[in-house]
């Protein structure tokens, strides 16, 4: 009984299938918080070109905000051997959400031997979220035919060893890129439109349009544009040559769907719009889209889906489009080259064969700079010139300023022996000062006027020397005149005064009295010695009237006057 009622099950709940309902809505939610990866594979350049091409795709100012925080830091680049990765975070327009996470791969060498690095990159969950760019160097764009067929060689070797799911999904995704014209400038990448929406009527495509697709996008970058400037200023290339170079490229091009775009090492010309667009990575708050430039030829821009054969022929008049294009389409299809150098000029029995090929239509309409020589050549007599240290140059200048010094004053002394050994500091002659016995003293005069004063260190201490000179000559004039003052007391006469002018003068009673100079204004040394010389003057005047009885009074200017009759001679 106890057994069978155990057996019996209590019936079910209604909800009882619906107890994980919370299981995958938090699967969903956190699914909805994953980063979308996208995959980008760089071929071609150095590493350093590749390098500077990552930095103008994510450029450092655009990450000011986003480098604050402690967790998040710029990812190294490993690209010296074989296939290089790294990866970066691209930021939406503020600074703040991350948008996609951007896997990147580079290779410099277009040898056939790592053909076998590069297929792992293809499966079908990565076929569409991948973009290929091939670089293309300005500093020698005659090999650009040469390397970008050595490139899609390669690339097609790849794609032929994928296995049939894989090439199932780029046959996909090319048909999305070629009828719903999935790019930057298709009607479904503007804002408002409906993804999942067909388009009513796709743009029909012109004859080789797409015939040659690689089940992944393709962008080519031509790199350092400035040096197109180099090919027309040393090298004698004209608009011509340039309007054959891109027409040439965007012909080839056109059957692959790729785009085309011409950078600067100082202007990136839009590369991170174009690029980010043909990954589907759009910001939420900025829809931005590459806008064509098909005139300035430093900065060309060619979006996917926007080129086509009417676009392409009036660049240049003359040019069989359609034999490139049908070239192209039987060269592309031998295998790569296994030599790593894969961009030498071919020989004679070779250049016989390729006559007829895109590559050789490519090489003789353009002009080789390595075999051009530059029209500004330099001299065979030009010596490289060598710089002496700091200490040796101003020694050698030292002796040279001695020399020059020596001959100064074997000058100075044969002009004027009175002046020997009197000469300026600067070691540049004499210097006479104004009033000088020297017929040149005006010129000399001006000349101190131009110098101005100099000054002399001795023991640690700054002096004008022409100030010195002139109060040492002030205090032998003193001197001079202390001693004639005393010499004139002791003779009864009066004493001399410094810049005096003898003056007569006359008594109250009309009497002429003896002559007194009158002195003149005098200010700083020269009035202390004057004021000197005129104390003593007083004093021989006292001395005087008290022997002969007068009385010396002063005039109303302050000049001192004698009154009363002379003194009887003794």
């Amino acid at each position: 009984m106890n057994s069978a009622s155990r057996a019996v099950k209590r019936p079910g709940s209604k909800d009882g299938e619906k107890q994980q309902i919370w299981v995958p809505m938090l699967n969903n939610a956190s699914k909805g918080k994953d980063l979308a990866e996208k995959q980008l594979l760089v071929l071609g350049g150095s590493p350093e070109q590749q390098k500077e091409f990552l930095d103008h795709l994510n450029p450092p100012s655009s990450r000011v905000r986003y480098n604050d925080r402690q967790h998040n830091r710029k990812a190294p680049i490993s690209n010296r051997y074989a296939v290089g990765y790294t990866y970066q975070d691209v930021l939406d327009a503020d600074q703040e959400d991350v948008l996609a996470r951007l896997n990147v791969y580079m290779l410099s060498n277009p040898a056939a031997s790592f053909a076998p690095l590069l297929k792992p990159l293809f499966t079908s969950k990565t076929v569409k979220a991948t973009l290929i760019t091939i670089l293309l160097d300005w500093s020698d764009p005659f090999k650009w035919a040469r390397q970008l067929r050595q490139w899609v060689r390669l690339l097609r070797l790849v794609i032929a060893s994928l296995d049939d799911e894989t090439k199932i999904a780029m046959e996909e995704n090319m048909n999305d890129w070629k009828e719903k014209r999935v790019g930057p400038d298709a009607p479904l990448s503007q804002p408002g439109v409906d993804s999942t929406e067909k388009p009513t009527q796709a743009t029909p495509l012109g004859p080789g349009e797409w015939d040659e697709g690689l089940g992944i996008p393709l962008s080519v970058v031509c790199i350092q544009s400035e040096k197109i400037e180099t090919l027309e200023r040393d090298f004698g290339w004209q608009d011509e040559q340039f309007d054959f170079l891109t027409q040439w490229l965007r012909c080839v091009l056109l059957k692959h769907g790729a785009s085309l775009i011409y950078t600067a090492t100082f202007d990136a010309n839009s590369l991170r719009t174009l690029l980010h667009s043909s990954l589907s990575i759009y910001s939420l708050l900025k829809r931005e889209t590459a806008k064509p430039n098909y005139i300035e030829r430093d900065k060309i821009l060619i979006p996917p889906n926007w080129d086509s054969w009417g676009k392409i022929r009036p660049l240049r008049e003359g040019t069989d489009l359609e034999a490139i294009s049908d070239a192209w389409s039987v060269e592309i299809q031998g295998k790569p080259d296994d030599s790593l150098d894969d961009v030498v000029p071919p020989s004679d029995q070779q250049a016989s064969s390729e006559a007829e090929s895109a590559v050789a239509l490519y090489e003789s309409s353009l002009p080789n700079p390595t075999n051009t020589q530059p029209s500004i050549i330099p001299t065979a007599d030009a010596e490289d010139t060598t710089v002496p240290p700091v200490q040796e140059f101003l020694s050698a200048q030292a002796a040279i300023l001695e020399t020059l010094k020596a001959e100064d004053e074997k000058v100075a002394r044969k002009t004027n022996p009175s002046t020997r050994g009197k000469v300026s500091s600067t070691g540049q002659g004499q210097v006479l000062t104004p009033g000088s016995e020297d017929g040149k003293a005006g010129v000399n005069a001006k000349m101190a006027e131009q110098i101005g004063p100099y000054q002399i260190n001795v023991n640690g201490i700054d002096f004008d020397a022409e100030e010195a000179t002139r109060r040492l000559k002030e205090r032998e004039a003193e001197r001079t005149a202390a001693a004639a003052t005393k010499e004139a007391s002791a003779n009864g006469q009066p004493a001399p005064v410094a810049n005096a002018a003898p003056r007569t003068g006359v008594t109250n009673g009309g009497a002429s009295g003896v002559s007194t100079p009158t002195k003149k204004p005098a200010t700083g040394e020269d009035g202390k010695a004057s004021n000197e010389a005129m104390s003593a003057f007083f004093q021989n005047l006292i001395k005087k009237d008290r022997r002969g009885g007068g009385a010396g009074v002063a005039s109303g200017n302050g000049t001192p006057q004698r009154t009363g009759s002379p003194a009887p001679a003794k």
